[in-house]
Formats: structure tokens, C-alpha cells, sequence
């Protein structure tokens, strides 16, 4: 029975309905996908498995777009990282690392973990890497004594996306044999990636993100220049070694046994993507990343939130970092957001954290997403007492609306 207690509490958390996920990692999973992991297990030794397996590696491919090696790794994208340094380099080498943001730094800070020096060049987390400062300092190294460049494509702290193609043109012209390693964890699946085209040595990604798969797998892929540089590598491993997972029996393609749930998610997943197309998920990607723009740009007439990418062209397909005024903590965007309206926000990470939150737009998400959760950010934000400009849904609805 409802009481007349309980018809008086204007500021109770909802309750019902599901929660409209937009935080940048993990994203939502789609129900084929879902249904999927929830197989039983079976002989991973079997013909059948073995065959789904090797087809799902198969399939990874033309999504990196190229006819490198791709592996496979029952771990998040941290794991990828460490894969890459682990087989290229040798402790004592030494990377170049444009800074752009949280996760330029973190890859920085493992690379030393594992003996591996850097060289660092710094930014403000609101501008995309600069192509021409990658070639100076490349051009500073006459005894090549840096032997990767470590490019992060979208960080999803910063949600700024640097141009690749680019970066790849200012190593050839610096005349450096660095390997070009590139992170699209945040990326692959959401905006266009041509490893090949692009002449990247080394690529890296995850299974949470634009590929619409649960959290648990990561994934490296190598051209053959990468792989050879591998076979000199003195790097001490032994789960992340690529040589060791080509060859041998089908299990060491896992070093040891495979995460079979996680393999039957992202066959369907690749389904799916194969289903809608690369450059059309990038197209919608592009589309929803415009609706929540638009409405950003209308909240920002209030003069309280802001873009942290401040050149538009710089700003990601994956995910969009909004900051707030110093003395503010955007904690309590995301608490009422989250509590009261039924929408989880990203939170501001590193330098960001408690300056910015993030609204994600990649995976499994369509313009009733989007816009659901747009209205309950501006709930949230007009609930806070927060200046807004007025008009903002309206601007994300005839944003997508345009697209069509």
C-alpha cells in the first residue's frame, strides 16, 4: 500500500526503469552478445571451439584494417600495453611519448616499470598531439636511441583524438626507424583506423569499448616489422610473448586455456559490426558525438560548464570531457545524475579528476541513448541549480535529426 509518507519524497533516488550507461568504458553489451557468454563451457581442444576461435582472430583483422598478426589477451587494455613493450622493447630502450592526457601518462609510467625509459613531450590535455613537435624530437635523436612512439588515439580523459596518418608522415620525414605503436582502445570501432594505410607498427585495443563487448579481453596487433623487431626483443615474458602464441599446439594461442565465454561474446560482437559496416559505425559514432556537442554548446551559453577540447576538430567520437569551474566539484553532477535521474556519468580522471565530467557515446548506443541521457544530465544539472543555456535538447535533436 502506498502511504501518504511515501507520496512525499520529492528528492528520492529513482528506483525503477534501467540505467542509461554513458560513462566511457565499459558500454553497453548487447543482448546477442550476452547471450552468447551465457554458453556453456566447452573442450576448448574440440574442433568446434578451435574453429570459432580461429575465426574470431580471423575477423579481428579487417577491423584493424590489416593483414598483420592479431592476439588475443584475457585481460583489459592495460594487458595490450604491457604486450606491446614486452615483445618490442628491451629493458633500458628507450620511447617517445606525446603527452595528451591520463592515459599517455599511465602507459609512460608502465613502460618504466618494466626498465624502459621515456621521453616525454608535453601538453595541456586540451589540444591533440602535435605532429610537428613529434618530428623534432625525433630529429634530435641522430643515434635513434628511441625506438617506439607511443601515441594514445583518443584519450578518454582528455576525449581528444590525434591524427595518426599524420604522426606516421611526421616519423618518415624525420627519416627515424621508431615503431609507430598506436593505443585504440578508445577509438577502434568508433572513427576511422587504417593500420596498414597508416603505416602503424603496433596497434592496441579492447573488447569494452567501441566493439560492444563486456570488459576481459584485449587485444594487439603487429605488423611484420613489429614482429621481427620481437625476436630480438631481451624483454623477460612469458604470457605476453607473440612468438610462444604462434606456435604449437591451439591452446597456446592462449597460453593455456582460452576464455571461451569471453570468445563467444566477441564472435557476435564481430558479427554485428561486420552487419552494420566499419565506416557506418563510424558514421553513427560521428552522428551521436554531434548531438551531445550541440547540447554542450547550448549548456555552455549558462558560462559554468566548458569543452576541455578546445579545437572542435579535435574532439572524439568515443567520449566528451566537460569541465566545471575550480571551486566545484563535479561529483555532485554525477551523484544527483546517478541517484535522482538514472543516468551514470563518467568521472574526471588524473589532472581532471573532480574538474570535468564525461559523457560517453560509443558502443551499443543509438539517439534514444543519447538523448535520454542528455535529458537527465540537464535534470541533473537544472536540480544542482547549475546555469545552463536554454534550448540544449532541442540543439542535440536537430543535430541528429539534420544527419539523417
Amino acid at each position: 500500500m502506498v502511504t501518504e509518507a511515501s507520496t512525499n519524497l520529492p528528492n528520492a533516488p529513482v528506483q525503477r526503469g534501467r540505467e542509461f550507461l554513458v560513462t566511457p568504458g565499459p558500454t553497453p553489451v548487447p543482448a546477442p552478445v550476452l547471450a552468447a557468454m551465457g554458453q556453456q563451457s566447452v573442450d576448448f581442444s574440440g574442433q568446434d571451439f578451435m574453429d570459432l576461435a580461429d575465426s574470431v582472430f580471423t575477423d579481428l583483422e579487417p577491423v584493424f584494417r590489416t593483414e598483420g598478426e592479431v592476439f588475443i589477451y584475457a585481460a583489459n587494455g592495460h594487458g595490450a600495453w604491457e604486450a606491446a613493450l614486452a615483445n618490442c622493447l628491451s629493458p633500458g630502450d628507450k620511447v617517445l611519448i606525446p603527452e595528451v592526457g591520463q592515459f599517455s601518462e599511465s602507459w609512460r609510467d608502465m613502460a618504466a616499470a618494466l626498465g624502459i625509459g621515456s621521453e616525454t613531450i608535453p601538453a595541456d590535455w586540451r589540444h591533440a598531439i602535435d605532429p610537428n613537435r613529434v618530428e623534432e624530437a625525433l630529429r634530435a635523436d641522430s643515434t635513434h636511441s628511441i625506438k617506439a612512439v607511443l601515441i594514445v588515439h583518443v584519450d578518454t580523459a582528455a576525449s581528444i583524438v590525434s591524427d595518426i596518418a599524420a604522426i606516421r608522415k611526421a616519423i618518415d620525414a624525420a627519416g627515424h626507424p621508431a615503431l609507430l605503436m598506436v593505443d585504440t582502445i578508445a577509438s577502434l570501432g568508433t572513427c576511422e583506423y587504417r593500420m596498414d594505410d597508416w603505416g602503424v607498427d603496433v596497434t592496441i585495443a579492447g573488447s569494452q569499448k567501441g566493439l560492444m563487448m563486456a570488459p576481459g579481453l584485449s587485444f594487439t596487433a603487429a605488423n611484420e616489422k613489429a614482429l621481427t623487431v620481437a625476436r630480438s626483443s631481451k624483454m623477460p615474458r612469458r604470457y605476453w610473448d607473440w612468438e610462444e602464441r604462434t606456435r604449437g599446439e591451439h591452446y597456446q594461442r592462449f597460453c593455456g586455456t582460452a576464455p571461451e565465454q569471453m570468445i563467444f561474446g566477441m564472435r557476435v560482437a564481430l558479427d554485428l559490426i561486420a552487419a552494420e559496416g566499419l565506416d557506418a559505425a563510424a558514421a553513427r559514432h560521428h552522428r551521436l558525438a554531434n548531438a551531445v556537442r550541440a547540447a554542450i554548446e547550448v549548456w555552455s551559453e549558462g558560462g559554468f560548464v566548458s569543452f576541455n577540447a578546445l579545437i572542435p576538430g579535435q574532439r572524439s567520437n568515443s567520449v566528451t570531457t566537460i569541465l566545471v569551474p575550480e571551486d566545484f566539484h563535479s561529483k555532485q553532477i554525477r551523484d544527483r545524475a546517478r541517484n535522482h535521474f538514472g543516468v551514470a556519468l563518467g568521472a574526471g580522471i588524473g589532472a581532471l579528476r573532480g574538474k570535468a565530467f564525461r559523457i560517453g557515446h560509443m558502443g551499443d548506443i543509438n539517439a534514444p541513448h543519447i538523448l535520454g541521457a542528455l535529458g537527465a544530465t540537464e535534470a541533473a544539472l537544472r536540480s544542482l541549480d547549475i546555469p545552463i543555456g536554454a534550448g540544449a535538447l532541442d540543439a542535440a535533436i536537430a543535430a541528429i535529426a539534420d544527419a539523417v
